[in-house]
């Protein structure tokens, strides 16, 4: 008994002695993720060919700068519905005017149509033309024309 009793002690020192605190370490990963996005600075612009004049016997041309931004090399593409005055079934863009089918058909163009955003301060110009000819006025009733085009931009 006595030696056991001694043997415990010696272990205990042997242990109480040894005894040293473990370390350890822990990797914490970061992550985030930069949505691309694409943004108008404006809601809303005009094109506007102004007055149609049937006896000048020209055609009217119109343009517009639009501006927009899109996060750092995010691919973006543009479309236009074809307003809100489209002939059934094709992709004229007409303005109506007064009465129940009284329209002018006109062109509408945008460019850029796709590309690359540079980032949130330096935004991107879309420039947007139309043109009504004049066979398409020339005996259009008289009044107020229009219609409304939206312009989507999907990065």
């Amino acid at each position: 008994m006595k030696r056991l009793l001694v043997l415990a002690m010696v272990l205990g020192l042997v242990l109480g002695i040894g005894v040293s605190f473990a370390s350890d370490t822990n990797t914490v990963t970061v992550t985030a993720n930069v949505v691309g996005t694409c943004k108008f600075l404006s809601s809303t612009s005009t094109l506007a060919f102004g007055s149609l004049d049937p006896s000048s016997g020209s055609d009217v041309n119109a343009s517009t700068t639009v501006q927009f931004w899109c996060t750092k090399n995010a691919n973006y593409s543009i479309i236009d519905d074809n307003g809100s005055n489209e002939e059934t079934g094709s992709d004229v863009h007409r303005m109506k005017g007064p009465g129940t089918n009284n329209y002018i058909p006109y062109t509408f163009e945008y460019t850029p149509t796709s590309g690359q955003g540079n980032g949130r301060t330096n935004p991107i110009d879309l420039k947007i033309s139309g043109t009504v000819k004049f066979t398409d006025y020339q005996n259009a009733v008289a009044g107020d024309y229009s219609d409304t085009v939206v312009l989507t931009i999907t990065p």
